[in-house]
């Protein structure tokens, strides 16, 4: 009797989750067809040859496709040398914003970073990349200086 028991709790234990998990399945595709959805043009931006802190300044253009308002509620870049700045206030189906990201072209040399991008939409987190390279800084002519003393007063007693 004990083990019929058993049995029959497993088997109703084991119909609830796998009913539980069913319409949560279902629930999550209403869901995804009500979500926002951040559609970017282009995820990558390539500067090419910047020369040594030149204008390191990109823009990232996006569109909500989805249901309902986007909300952006963080953006986090690979390096210090990377700010984005993104809108604070939600972005409504149909509409466009922009993603804006300051490189600092103070260092030399190869541009390979990421930006997050964490939202309510249904493609959160996007990963936007840029890249390029930073020139050498000119270097600096320098004018040379004559060698010219100042005559020496002797003292004589």
């Amino acid at each position: 009797m004990k083990s019929i028991m058993l049995s029959l709790f497993v088997v109703l234990f084991t119909t609830s989750i796998a009913f539980s998990q069913a319409m949560s399945a279902k629930d999550s595709i209403k869901a995804a067809k009500n979500a926002p959805f951040m559609l970017f043009e282009n995820t990558t931006h390539d500067y090419g040859t910047v020369p040594y802190n030149g204008d390191g300044m990109c823009e990232f253009k996006l569109k909500n496709t989805g249901k309902s308002p986007l909300i952006i509620s963080d953006c986090k870049s690979s390096c210090g040398c990377t700010v984005p700045a993104w809108p604070k206030e939600p972005i409504q189906k149909g509409e466009s914003a922009v993603i804006k990201v300051k490189y600092a072209t103070t260092r030399v040399g190869l541009i390979q970073k990421t930006i997050t991008v964490t939202s309510n939409s249904f493609n959160s987190p996007v990963i936007l990349n840029i890249k390029g390279t930073v020139e050498k800084a000119p270097e600096e002519k320098t004018v040379p200086v004559k060698d010219e003393t100042v005559p020496s007063i002797n003292k004589t007693n």
